[in-house]
């Protein structure tokens, strides 16, 4: 225990206003250059300057090169890719600074004797800085006063053990107080504190640990392998098919811009900021793009009782006198106890809002509240030593007749602590002799909308665990109160076995845990992820934080500590459980329709790379011109892809989203470039049919596939999702109509029997599109 102890006389005093000042002038402020937020000529830059972006211009290059201007339609996506790329950053930036000025931590400084509270970037050098349990240590600084003070190092040092701390001990930023409390002189500031001395995670929007993210980029990898060879050797056969190199390079450019995936990473981003943008508007939080993906794939919800799924209100409601204790003299110790905490946690807030402090009761020391001793404690000159903590901690074994009345009190729901005394002194460790001397009898709120709410995750099929620090019974009662399934298989922490895989195996068949400690939860998570769960945990206060940073996904309340708050991947500003189903949805709308829109453009590359195959070895023109590619692309994938890319759809996340997207686009590539390959052969083969009209042949019949393939990517079908595709084909088909726009993209009207082939080959084309996803499946299982 640290005691009370003074090193500096103003500490009491802090810094005067021209101190402050000074320090400002001299730059010794708490001011940290925003490293991890790119400026907006990197945002232009880093939009700008893509490899797809890149090998489209180069593209555009070689077009210009050839003299067919006219075939550089394509720039128009490295310039609608740049621009909303751009606007999209820039206003997920603007949303997020909006945001984390409501989750922003704040440092209470003492200026001038007086405890104020100031943004954490106006803290400055030799600032008296007063902290409590669940407050960050902001900046780096010197112990001057504590008492029963302990920090958590963890995201600095990787021991998760709390470290005591003594006056003259050194503090450091990034790490947070879990007990006691105390004050410290700011020695670093700024750039100068550990914390930001370290290369820290991204504060900004990113896409980590993402399955779509790993999918694409896989993607991408290959194609950026496949394009330049293929290319190249498809340029050898054009030089000797078309009568001029200028032909050969635009049939080249053609192939390769069809191969290029040009508008796949923006619609994922894009996906992502809408979803982001739209957790906003609820008040919530996302720390990276990835949220909104995450919570659509966990499969095991751990909530925290306190906080999560009561209102984390708690109210005092009764005392009950044991042994010779007298009601009066209850109220008075707990009146007196309740003051001895200069920084009293919720609980103990509760008890001295309904106690008014004695007189002639005067304290000699005190032990604040800590998640892993379950207990506090408090010193008395001629009353004694008293605890409060949990019964269960602070009973013996044979005080079977408490030990009843506290069983009856937590299977009616009730929090029930114990008021005890001892003739010892007050010390780090228990007195061996204790008397009980009162229950006290506490409430919890379950919040309005729990039963709601957890009824649609577990419907969603999302299991559900409630791991608290409470008595298991309260814990129970209170999960069985929010609806929670099968909350009566309890458990009582402390008889968790310490191995993962015997842990993991309880986890599997227990709903609610009891007598958590911080290092239990943490393990609870890790023991669950070795099954292959992706876990994502809530929580509000200190005892969650090492267990939020390790989950999958972790949630914070936005009353929560500024600890939780700051490793939370998600936090709810305004403590809206309700939230969490929008962020289920926003998620499966993102996962689901990248994935339709992953498979038009990897549809797309797979036909372009068998054309372009068939046409190098067969020494034969390559049957599009680069502006008909465009417009193939524009009105079978592009504006279609934008529409599904931000349409509503809440259908359940499976695994597995590369698999399936190959499995689905490679097949219908296949089946389109083939029935491509074959139209424009039979019209070449045809005597009176030109070149412009065998390449009108093959735009059509690809287009005609394409939608196909846009429907059936698009189920379930909609009304306005039929309607898109048949407003496609008009758009098209005006374009074959009006005489310009014909003359622009050098289409000649085929002859009818050319249509009737188009139009066979289309309908077979599309009924083997239209089997793929239900023949996929069956080979597989073969």
């Amino acid at each position: 225990m640290s005691g009370l102890v003074d090193v500096s006389a103003d500490v009491e005093i802090g810094l005067t206003p021209a101190e402050v000042a000074a320090r400002v002038r001299a730059g010794q402020v708490n001011r940290v250059k925003r490293g991890t937020e790119r400026s907006l000529i990197n945002v232009v830059r880093a939009n700008v300057l893509t490899p797809v972006n890149g090998i489209m211009l180069v593209l555009f290059a070689l077009i210009l090169v050839a003299g067919f201007w006219q075939d550089g339609l394509f720039v128009g996506v490295v310039i609608s890719n740049s621009v909303i790329g751009v606007w999209q950053e820039v206003k997920a930036r603007r949303e997020l600074r909006r945001l984390e000025v409501l989750n922003a931590p704040v440092a209470r400084v003492v200026r001038q004797g007086q405890v104020v509270e100031i943004d954490v970037q106006e803290v400055v050098a030799d600032d008296v800085l007063d902290v409590g349990p669940g407050d960050q240590i902001v900046v780096d600084g010197t112990v001057l006063r504590c008492s029963g003070l302990q920090a958590d190092e963890s995201l600095l040092t990787g021991e998760s053990e709390p470290v005591d701390k003594e006056a003259g001990d050194e503090v450091r930023s990034g790490s947070f107080v879990v007990a006691g409390t105390g004050r410290y002189r700011a020695t670093r500031v700024g750039n100068e504190s550990y914390a930001n001395s370290l290369a820290n995670e991204a504060k900004r929007f990113s896409l980590v640990n993402s399955e779509l993210r790993r999918g694409i980029n896989a993607i991408l990898k290959v194609l950026v392998v496949v394009i330049p060879p293929a290319s190249f050797l498809l340029l050898l056969s054009l030089l000797d098919a078309e009568p001029t190199w200028q032909r050969a390079l635009q049939g080249t450019v053609a192939a390769a811009v069809a191969m290029v995936p040009d508008g796949l990473v923006l619609l994922t981003s894009l996906a992502f900021v809408a979803g982001v943008l739209s957790l906003t508007r609820s008040r919530a939080l996302a720390k990276e793009l990835a949220t909104v993906e995450l919570l659509a794939r966990v499969d095991v919800l751990c909530l925290d009782k306190t906080g999560t799924i009561t209102t984390g209100e708690i109210s005092f409601a009764s005392s009950e006198p044991l042994g010779d204790a007298t009601p009066d003299f209850v109220a008075a110790t707990l009146g007196a106890f309740a003051t001895a905490d200069p920084r009293p946690n919720p609980t103990m807030d509760a008890i001295r809002r309904a106690h008014a402090p004695p007189g002639g009761w005067e304290l000699i020391a005190a032990e604040p509240f800590s998640s892993a001793t379950k207990w506090s404690g408090a010193q008395f000159a001629r009353q004694g030593t008293f605890y409060v903590g949990a019964p269960d901690i602070l009973l013996r074994p044979d005080d079977h007749q408490v030990l009843a009345a506290v069983d009856r009190h937590t299977s009616q729901g009730r929090r029930v602590l114990l008021l005890s005394r001892t003739d010892a002194a007050l010390g780090d460790e228990l007195a061996p002799q204790r008397w009980p001397v009162a229950l006290i009898l506490l409430e919890d709120t379950i919040r309005p909308d729990a039963n709601e709410i957890l009824r649609f995750f577990s419907e969603q099929g999302v299991i559900l665990k409630v791991i608290s620090g409470d008595n298991v019974e309260t814990v129970a009662s209170v999960a069985a109160r929010a609806g929670i399934p099968n909350a009566s298989a309890k458990i009582d922490a402390r008889e968790l076995p310490e191995e993962t895989e015997r842990l993991a195996e309880v986890l599997d068949r227990t709903t609610v845990f009891g007598r958590v400690t911080p290092h239990q939860k943490q393990a609870m998570v890790g023991a669950l992820q070795s099954r292959d769960h992706v876990v994502a945990m809530t929580g509000d206060g200190v005892n969650d934080v090492l267990a939020l940073k390790d989950a999958d996904m972790g949630i914070a309340m936005g009353t929560g500590s500024a600890a939780t708050r700051g490793v939370a991947q998600l936090v709810l500003l305004d403590n809206r459980f309700a939230t969490l189903p929008e962020v289920l949805a926003q998620g499966r709308r993102v996962i689901n329709n990248i994935e339709r829109v992953a498979n038009l453009f990897v549809t797309k590359a797979a036909y372009a790379v068998l054309l372009t195959a068939v046409v190098g070895l067969q020494g034969i023109p390559f049957p599009f011109l680069p502006r008909q590619l465009t417009l193939i692309g524009t009105f079978s994938i592009g504006l279609p892809g934008v529409f599904l890319a931000l349409a509503a759809n809440e259908s359940l996340v499976r695994a597995g989203f590369l698999r399936r997207v190959l499995s689905f686009s490679i097949p219908a590539g296949v089946i389109s470039g083939v029935a491509t390959w074959a139209a424009f052969a039979v019209a070449r083969a045809d005597g009176g049919t030109s070149l412009d009209e065998a390449r009108t042949v093959a735009t059509v019949t690809l287009l005609s596939i394409g939608l196909v393939v846009l429907v059936v990517v698009s189920r379930p079908l909609r009304a306005w999702k039929v309607g898109l595709a048949a407003s496609m084909a008009g758009l098209y088909t005006a374009v074959l109509v009006v005489p310009f726009a014909r003359d622009f993209f050098e289409m000649s009207v085929p002859p009818i029997s050319m249509l009737v082939v188009s139009a066979g080959v289309t309908a077979v084309a599309g009924a083997l599109v239209v089997a793929v996803p239900r023949v996929m499946p069956l080979l597989r299982q073969r």
